[in-house]
């Protein structure tokens, strides 16, 4: 079984859809942050900067969202994403790690812009946060409405969906005269893959859990 150390509402969010999605028992530990868990030696053993996810796996503890992820896919099989020796592997790895490596980082300058550039550029962080979070969401929109990749489509709870879901979840939740404000809707190709992912038992059985409402990735704030 499966141990994920999560906080709700986390990038563990996404590392849960997926262990729903392939049936894999798990159990899920709260990260107790006020009794300072996330600072000690036995949690920094599974996770060296204290954050989450951190998942206990057969092979040992696994960090990094999109690492774990990956893992997870590869390791179950299924329709998560394009496995190793599928000739949609490669176009699958470079937008999947296009996301990991620069919308993930980008969002997160939209909630702790301070821990770029101190507390007076705060207003610069985010103005540049916003415009390339822009061009980002619209590279990856343009990539799924021209290309209709089979590992992001409406058809299929892939791992690259999940994740960016999660990512714009948190975006659409913030107020809407935020710099980070950036809503499904606004990209269509990608609101037809995420309404009909969040619909699937996995994701609706997550939101439940977490409380999450009935359309966590569309609609994040009803």
């Amino acid at each position: 079984m499966y141990r994920l150390t999560s906080v709700p509402d986390s990038a563990a969010l996404s590392v849960r859809m997926v262990l729903e999605e392939l049936g894999q028992p798990y159990q899920i530990h709260a990260l107790d942050k006020e009794g300072g868990e996330q600072d000690s030696p036995a949690y920094r053993a599974r996770q060296p900067l204290g954050l989450v996810p951190a998942l206990e796996t057969p092979d040992g503890p696994m960090f990094e969202t999109a690492a774990i992820l990956l893992w997870l896919a590869d390791r179950h099989g299924g329709e998560l994403a394009p496995a190793p020796q599928d000739r949609d592997r490669a176009a699958f790895l470079k937008w999947f790690f296009f996301v990991a490596h620069n919308v993930h980082p980008t969002l997160l300058q939209f909630f702790y812009p301070a821990r770029v550039a101190g507390e007076g550029a705060v207003d610069g962080v985010l103005s540049h946060a916003h415009g390339r979070m822009e061009s980002y969401l619209a590279l990856v929109e343009a990539m799924v409405a021209d290309e209709a990749p089979a590992w992001a489509s409406p058809e299929r709870a892939g791992i690259f969906a999940i994740y960016l879901g999660m990512m714009l979840r948190w975006m659409g939740s913030l107020p809407a005269d935020h710099p980070g404000h950036f809503r499904a809707a606004h990209y269509p190709a990608l609101y037809r893959v995420l309404s009909q992912l969040e619909v699937r038992p996995s994701v609706q059985a997550v939101a439940r859990a977490e409380d999450l409402g009935a359309k966590p990735f569309t609609d994040p704030t009803a």
